[in-house]
Formats: structure tokens, sequence, C-alpha cells
């Protein structure tokens, strides 16, 4: 059941979700053809958001360390009067 119309969804939401925790696998939501949600299982959600944050806080250092690389570092006193406490 990896698709299924939103309005038999409606019908049939609590195995819908039972479905998709079982499977540990989303169903899709679909509305004229075309997905437009999922139903997934609370906690592969939170994984995944975990794993979405951790991949973004990675690009953030990479991009960071290639600026220092590129431009050098910032002296401290150069790091206070940018932000007023010089």
């Amino acid at each position: 059941m990896a698709d299924m119309t939103v309005s038999a969804a409606r019908s049939r939401l609590a195995d819908v979700i039972d479905d998709s925790r079982a499977h540990r696998a989303p169903v899709f939501l679909t509305r004229r053809g075309r997905r437009v949600a999922a139903v997934i299982d609370a906690e592969d959600l939170e994984r995944l958001t975990e794993a979405a944050e951790d991949l973004a806080d990675i690009k953030a250092a990479q991009a960071a360390r290639a600026a220092l690389a590129e431009k050098g570092a910032v002296p401290w006193d150069g790091v206070k009067a940018e932000v007023g406490l010089a």
C-alpha cells in the first residue's frame, strides 16, 4: 500500500497509520494522481529530521572551514569591533 487517494485514506485512517508503522514505510496520499502528502511513522520522521539537521551542520562546518582557508582567521579585536564590543 505505497500510494492511496486522500479520500480512501480518510475512510480508513487507522489502517493507513497501522500499515505505515508496521511496514516502516510511508504511505503516500494522492489527489488527482499526484502525491500530495505522506503518512510516516513518528520515530522514522524524528530520525530523518535529526539526520537532515546533522547534514546541515556538517555542510555549515565545511563552508566555515573553506572560508577560513580562503580568507584566513579574523583577529579577536576585529570580531569584537564587528559586534560593537570594542
